[in-house]
């Protein structure tokens, strides 16, 4: 679809790549403006495909099923960063892909991943490609060290990382990463971590969330909170600036989110970026008057992008399996929904995942109220009732 092309209207059906929690809600925002759907994905419970009008169970790069959902959809977009870009670029022969399989190979390798960044002129952590022995010997301790390894590809989530203080400890846990291709990023002295969401139309129209300011906890989201002041209005500017010429540097089309880390000294530099919705942007669907999700389905449909509302302060807790096991217990047990949601404001998005397990993300709690004070303290007792630890 070029820029000018006529927008895919409600009626048509939509396609989604991946079957997980994200794929879920975007079904759920493409069925409440009046598209029917189709879901590809091997996993014969996918939380996606449990809810859409069809559902592929397949691998991502099935010729079959590709050709399938090529003749269904109007247009294909995904919920997972890893789907093969090969398949994407297939499926964009005979239909609009959003975001481009371009952007999403980028997006899938780190190395690449930051050399992007570089080109934008946005700053980022001092780090090398590890891709041989020679490339180990090279590193700058005294610059890079000490760092966190990453895998360049297939990382999410806090996977894939080790962290080193010395070159000897760089040389085994490159080794344990079985010597794929790394990034060797600098720790830098963190302050804060924030993230903002964008959404860039095929005209280039570009609209965002409001920056979010975020919790990680063993490498994985816990909080994020939203509300006027979360970060410094200065760098909030800076962080909008620098998401917005990523996206324009990738002629992106799609909703993107971008990661910063706040350092001890008041200066900002990009972490990464994922090519899709985000966990960090689960509060706009009850804090904004246009969810990450909807934004996700007017990009790739060619509807029009207007500026999201913040009409409430939001928390989004993360709901992690370990919380069916918060009381010690072998077996998993039911978290206690109802005195959740017996405190205001509180909205309960479960994934419809069958079991529970450690790690595992099976749902989030969105808190709105009137105040960021307010919502604060109800996101406080809610996690107090779901053994989810203070922040």
């Amino acid at each position: 679809m070029s820029a000018g092309a006529a927008p895919i209207l409600p009626g048509a059906t939509l396609g989604v790549l991946g079957g997980g929690q994200l794929g879920r809600m975007f079904v759920h925002a493409a069925q409440a403006l009046g598209y029917a759907t189709a879901v590809l994905d091997a996993d014969a419970h996918s939380p996606a495909g449990l809810v859409s009008h069809q559902y592929l169970r397949a691998a991502y790069d099935d010729a079959q099923a590709l050709a399938t959902l090529a003749q269904t959809c109007a247009a294909v977009t995904t919920e997972f960063e890893n789907v093969p870009a090969a398949a994407l670029q297939q499926l964009a022969q005979h239909l609009p892909v959003a975001p481009a399989a371009g952007a999403v190979a980028i997006a899938q390798d780190r190395a690449a991943e930051k050399a992007h960044f570089v080109r934008c002129g946005v700053p980022v952590a001092p780090h090398a490609l590890i891709d041989s022995e020679q490339s180990l010997a090279a590193v700058d301790a005294l610059a890079l060290l000490p760092g966190i390894l990453k895998t360049a590809r297939l990382g999410y989530d806090g996977k894939g990382q080790l962290r080193v203080r010395t070159p000897a400890e760089l040389a085994t846990a490159w080794q344990q990463l079985d010597c794929v291709p790394c990034v060797l990023e600098k720790m830098l002295p963190l302050a804060q971590e924030c993230s903002v969401i964008v959404a860039r139309g095929r005209d280039g129209a570009l609209v965002h969330l409001p920056v979010q300011r975020n919790l990680h906890r063993d490498g994985i989201l816990a909080v994020t909170e939203v509300f006027e002041g979360n970060v410094p209005q200065s760098l909030a500017s800076q962080a909008l600036i620098a998401a917005k010429s990523i996206a324009n540097g990738l002629h992106y089309v799609g909703v993107l989110c971008v990661e910063f880390f706040v350092l001890q000294d008041g200066s900002l530099v990009v972490n990464e970026m994922a090519p899709r919705p985000h966990n960090s942007g689960h509060w706009s669907v009850n804090g904004a008057d246009v969810s990450q999700f909807e934004l996700q389905v007017r990009c790739m449909a060619g509807l029009p992008l207007t500026q999201p509302r913040q009409h409430s302060p939001a928390t989004m807790l993360n709901l992690l399996g370990d919380l069916w096991f918060a009381h010690g217990g072998a077996a998993a047990r039911t978290p206690p929904w109802a005195q959740v949601l017996q405190l205001p404001g509180c909205h309960l998005h479960l994934y419809g995942k069958k079991d529970a397990k450690p790690g595992r993300k099976m749902g989030h709690l969105n808190i709105t109220g009137a105040t960021p004070e307010a919502v604060r303290a109800t996101a406080l007792q809610a996690a107090a009732l779901l053994g989810i630890a203070p922040f």
